[in-house]
């Protein structure tokens, strides 16, 4: 992770540790492991509503409450697992999100049967490679998009929720289906 204060990055990272280390380590790499895919669904869709900085402080929670992202441990979790985890305050207590993961998970699993994995399901939206988004200021960046709106239409359709285009486009953001970096930070280069 690159320190210095001096160094151009995309204007939402503010003077903040979690996002400056988020940003130049993670945002907008392309993802190609669908267990990762599947912890970023479960933190966008939690995000729904709130700020990022506030899922990324919970994220070590997330991960021991949806064991380690395992998407077949998720699917197999019991209400009453769901239910202990309403309580647990390392997460977001939210019940229609907290149980959103274990069908999201249920569904995950069929996209990994049906097309070999997720990874290979969700890159077919941009046609298998990143799009470049040529972001010039936070203004030029987009809530959701065409691909977005496409990708969400399906997971919907085929029973996932918290999927919404608009925390769909955060998810193809973060996992570099499409980079949104500015072109002026120094990412924008080294994730192209």
């Amino acid at each position: 992770m690159k320190n210095s204060h001096s160094i151009i990055r995309c204007g939402w990272v503010r003077d903040n540790d979690l996002y400056r280390a988020y940003h130049d380590e993670e945002w907008g790499v392309p993802v190609h492991d669908d267990r990762k895919h599947f912890e970023m669904l479960i933190l966008e869709g939690a995000q729904a509503g709130l700020s990022w900085e506030t899922v990324l402080k919970k994220r070590a929670g997330y991960r021991t409450a949806f064991k380690d992202f395992d998407p077949e441990k998720v699917a197999g979790m019991t209400d009453a697992e769901l239910e202990k985890q309403l309580q647990n305050p390392a997460i977001i207590r939210n019940r229609l999100k907290v149980f959103s993961a274990r069908k999201n998970a249920r569904v995950f699993l069929e996209l990994q049967q049906e097309f070999g994995s997720f990874d290979n399901y969700v890159w077919r939206f941009v046609d298998g490679k990143p799009l470049d988004g040529k972001r010039q200021s936070l203004e030029d960046v987009p809530a959701e998009t065409v691909e977005s709106d496409r990708l969400s239409r399906d997971l919907k359709k085929r029973g996932m929720s918290f999927v919404g285009s608009t925390i769909i486009y955060a998810h193809m953001q973060a996992t570099g289906l499409v980079n949104d970096h500015l072109v002026s930070c120094f990412r924008y280069s080294e994730v192209k």
